[in-house]
């Protein structure tokens, strides 16, 4: 057994948390793009997801936490992520691109004033990006989670949640502790009065 490489794993992810712990300007980030989703459902918007492989499966969890319950049982909230039809998906791949599929998603169900998340490790995911110049032209709002630099969506988005790291899982684990906040600060705003 490799306790080692499992103990340096865990350790990993620890320092990765604790610069999270530490970084104000992030944390600030976080609260405004729980303001932001907010403002959008209380003027009956949605929140739209997208990401590729376990961006993907992180974008369809967070759709989940919001479109069904968080902590406590309250309406649902309209939330979507964009690769779960695979008929839709594979269509477009193949009668466009693969670079096409959220862009055209976003095109076809997006309207002003709703959000896109857009989550990507390295920030340069074509289709993602690609989704977010569309959802500026909608007027839509663009929420970036990537890793350190940001990549090609920190230019595109209103709020850049961009992990302080470059290891995928280690940004991977963090986008889901991040998401999961968000989600838990949304239900609360909007349903704890209640």
């Amino acid at each position: 057994m490799n306790t080692t490489r499992i103990e340096q794993a865990i350790k990993e992810s620890i320092l990765v948390k604790e610069l999270l712990l530490k970084d104000h300007q992030l944390q600030e980030k976080i609260e405004k793009t729980v303001e932001i989703c907010c403002n959008t459902y209380r003027q009956g918007g949605k929140v739209l997801f997208c990401g590729n492989g376990g961006s993907a499966a992180d974008a369809q969890h967070l759709a989940a936490e919001l479109s069904g319950r968080f902590y406590f049982d309250r309406p649902p909230l309209q939330a979507e992520a964009l690769h779960v039809n695979t008929s839709y998906v594979t269509a477009v791949a193949n009668d466009y691109s693969y670079d096409a599929i959220y862009a055209r998603m976003v095109e076809g169900c997006g309207k002003n004033g709703d959000v896109l998340i857009g989550i990507s490790t390295s920030g340069n995911s074509i289709n993602v990006v690609k989704a977010f110049e569309k959802a500026k032209d909608l007027g839509m709002f663009t929420i970036a989670f990537t890793g350190k630099d940001g990549g090609k969506m920190a230019s595109k988005s209103d709020v850049l949640l961009n992990i302080p790291s470059n290891d995928t899982p280690r940004i991977q684990e963090s986008h889901i502790l991040v998401g999961h906040i968000i989600c838990e600060l949304i239900e609360d705003k909007l349903f704890k009065h209640e």
